[in-house]
């Protein structure tokens, strides 16, 4: 018997998620059609080639994907295997990538369920790849049908390895350790700083751990979408729910990605910015049906040519400026949010 039901698209799960782990339970007993439910596509030599990877995370804000991205990431592949993951997508990617990088093979798994989540293929192809991209879609798909499956132990585990990872838009959303998991839909800024516990803000932790993003909530098509405000009511409510003393947010503008080398120092790629955001205080007013009031966060608008630590959460060649949300209207110290 099913103890949480949510909303889903299959009608082969029921599941709750929580902020640490995805619990969940099969409505029937699975078959192995189930099990075999992915869809796998490979170009490029069919057997596998170990070869060493360098850490990396390519942060890509959604839109018109950047050749040079894929290039980064496929030189910290080393010649290796490169593996895009999604749950409903096609294998587009693959003539993309094996037309710009030389690497023994570009393959994509599709994971359109849990069940497929814990095949052993899927888990096998996984500690297999060299580079790991994730790409655009629902991120709430990768919450329901990955999170507290073998798909997500090796996912983490080749990071833990030194693969790199990227991930765009949807994909972008699941690389911090805090994500807006979209199960009600998306998040608009105006609803969230009038009411930061609508129905539409579900925030969960704990699926991936990429290296420099703990502590990190990521947003993506950010200014195109006008996404600053639901940010920073999602930081809100992190903070006040307690699902940590302390937050940080990347988001990134659409057509950039912020890449992340192996000691944790960023770069743009793009004509447009990233955003790093840090909380100062709690937030004052932060509760259901009353606007958002959360004073002098920390902005730094990164550009091309500029640089920032993480490590350090400082940057230089950008811009910083503070922001706050009072009565659920957002203010600047630099006369402009963005």
């Amino acid at each position: 018997m099913c103890a949480f039901k949510v909303p889903i698209k299959s009608g082969l799960l029921c599941g709750l998620l929580v902020t640490t782990m995805a619990v969940s339970c099969f409505a029937q007993p699975p078959t192995e059609s189930d099990y075999k439910s992915y869809r796998y596509s490979r170009l490029g030599n069919p057997n596998d080639l170990q070869t060493q990877s360098q850490p990396g995370a390519a942060l890509m804000g959604g839109g018109a994907d950047q050749d040079p991205s894929f290039h980064w990431l496929c030189e910290r592949a080393n010649g290796g295997d490169f593996l895009i993951l999604t749950a409903t997508g096609d294998d587009a990617y693959n003539p993309y990538v094996n037309k710009l990088c030389r690497l023994n093979s570009v393959a994509t798994l599709a994971l359109p369920n849990r069940y497929a989540a814990m095949d052993a293929f899927a888990e096998k192809t996984i500690r297999e790849a060299e580079a790991i991209f994730i790409t655009g879609g629902d991120q709430s798909n990768y919450m329901k049908y990955w999170q507290g499956t073998p798909v997500e132990m090796a996912i983490n585990d080749r990071l833990r390895e030194g693969v790199p990872i990227g991930g765009t838009s949807a994909g972008l959303a699941v690389l911090g350790e805090y994500v807006f998991t979209a199960m009600n839909d998306t998040a608009y800024s105006k609803e969230t700083l009038t009411d930061p516990y609508n129905k539409r803000v579900t925030l969960g932790s704990g699926f991936l751990r990429v290296p420099y993003m703990e502590g990190i909530l990521t947003d993506q098509h950010f200014v195109k979408r006008d996404r600053l405000g639901r940010s920073i009511g999602f930081l809100a409510r992190i903070l006040q729910d307690g699902m940590a003393t302390s937050a940080r947010e990347i988001a990134v503008d659409e057509r950039n990605a912020v890449l992340v080398d192996e000691h944790g120092e960023a770069t743009l790629i793009g004509k447009g910015a990233a955003y790093f955001i840090r909380p100062t205080q709690m937030p004052e007013v932060c509760k259901p049906g009353t606007p958002l009031t959360f004073r002098n966060l920390e902005v730094y608008k990164m550009i091309r040519g500029a640089k920032f630590s993480i490590p350090k959460w400082n940057g230089a060649g950008g811009r910083g400026y503070k922001l706050s949300a009072v009565d659920g209207t957002l203010e600047s110290t630099s006369g402009s949010l963005y």
